[in-house]
C-alpha cells in the first residue's frame, strides 16, 4: 500500500493577527465608524425640514442598533450602524427609515470576502477545509463558515452560472472572434480538463466572454455544439473574422455556417 503524501492542515492555536494588521484593524474599524456617522448625518439633512404635529423636528437619532461584527478582507470588523426615530408618519401611514448603504441589514461578509470564496474553492480547497483556511487568511474570528454553508454557496454560484451561460444575445453583433481550448488541472484532480472558450469584439472594440464549455479534448463537434449554443440564444450575424489556434478553417468557415445557417 502506498504511503500517503497528505499533510493535515492544523491552525496554531496561539495565532494572532501581527502588530501591522492589527493597526490596520483598528483604522478600519474608526473609519468605518466615521463613516457610518456621516451616512446618517447625511440622511438626518435631508430630512431637517419634516415637522411633527408638535412643531418638533421630525426624525431624531435613537442610539445604535446592536453591535455586530463584518468579515473583510483584513480580518473582522466590529460596526453599530446608528439608529433614527420617526416621530411622526407619511400620509399612508408608514415611517421614515434609516438603512445604512455602506453597512447593510444582515450583513457578515463583505464583498471581498465573497470573491475570495470561489477562488479558494477553484484552488483546491476542499468544503471542509474553508473554516480553518479563513482562519489563517482573516484571522481566529472568521471560522463562521461551515461546510454546509460552502454547499449552499455553490449551489448559488452554479445558479449564477447557468443564468450567465442562457443569456440572451438577441440584438448583439461582434465583429471579431477568439476561439480556444484552455486546459488545466483544476482542484488537482487527474485529467486534464479542457475549457471551450469564445470571446467576441465588437464594433466599439469591447470585448465580451461570449460561452464557456467543458470538456476532455478540442474536437468539431464540441466546437459546432458551442456555436449553435451562441446562436440558439440569438447570435445570429457571423463574424467578419475569426481566429482560432490550430483550427483556423473551422473557425473561418464553422463560425459564420453555424451562425447563420438553419440547424
Amino acid at each position: 500500500m502506498s504511503k500517503s503524501t497528505v499533510v493535515p492542515f492544523e491552525l496554531s492555536s496561539e495565532f494572532s493577527p501581527d502588530p501591522l494588521t492589527e493597526v490596520i484593524q483598528f483604522g478600519a474599524r474608526e473609519l468605518l465608524r466615521t463613516a457610518v456617522q456621516a451616512e446618517v448625518a447625511g440622511f438626518m439633512a435631508v430630512h431637517a425640514q419634516l415637522l411633527d404635529e408638535e412643531g418638533r423636528q421630525r426624525l431624531v437619532r435613537h442610539g445604535f442598533l446592536p453591535e455586530r461584527e463584518v468579515m473583510t478582507g483584513i480580518g473582522t470588523v466590529p460596526v453599530q450602524v446608528p439608529r433614527v426615530r420617526d416621530r411622526g408618519a407619511n400620509i399612508d401611514g408608514s415611517k421614515i427609515r434609516f438603512r445604512s448603504s455602506l453597512v447593510p441589514p444582515y450583513l457578515r461578509k463583505a464583498k471581498s470576502v465573497e470573491e475570495l470564496l470561489p477562488w479558494l474553492y477553484l484552488k483546491g480547497i476542499s468544503t471542509g477545509d474553508f473554516s480553518e483556511a479563513l482562519a489563517a487568511l482573516l484571522g481566529p474570528d472568521a471560522e463562521g463558515l461551515s461546510a454546509s454553508t460552502i454547499t449552499r454557496l455553490k449551489a448559488t454560484w452554479w445558479d449564477e452560472y447557468e443564468a450567465w451561460r442562457k443569456r440572451d444575445l438577441s440584438g448583439k453583433r461582434y465583429v471579431y472572434i477568439w476561439a480556444d481550448g484552455v486546459c488545466f488541472t483544476p482542484r488537482l484532480d487527474g485529467d486534464r480538463q479542457c475549457m471551450l472558450v469564445i470571446i467576441g469584439a465588437d464594433e466599439y472594440g469591447e470585448k465580451d466572454v461570449l460561452s464557456i464549455m467543458d470538456g476532455f479534448r478540442e474536437n468539431a463537434d464540441s466546437w459546432r455544439d458551442l456555436l449553435r449554443g451562441l446562436r440558439k440564444r440569438g447570435l445570429t450575424v457571423p463574424p467578419e473574422g475569426a481566429v482560432g489556434e490550430g483550427a483556423l478553417g473551422w473557425v473561418l468557415d464553422g463560425a459564420a455556417g453555424c451562425l447563420s445557417d438553419p440547424p
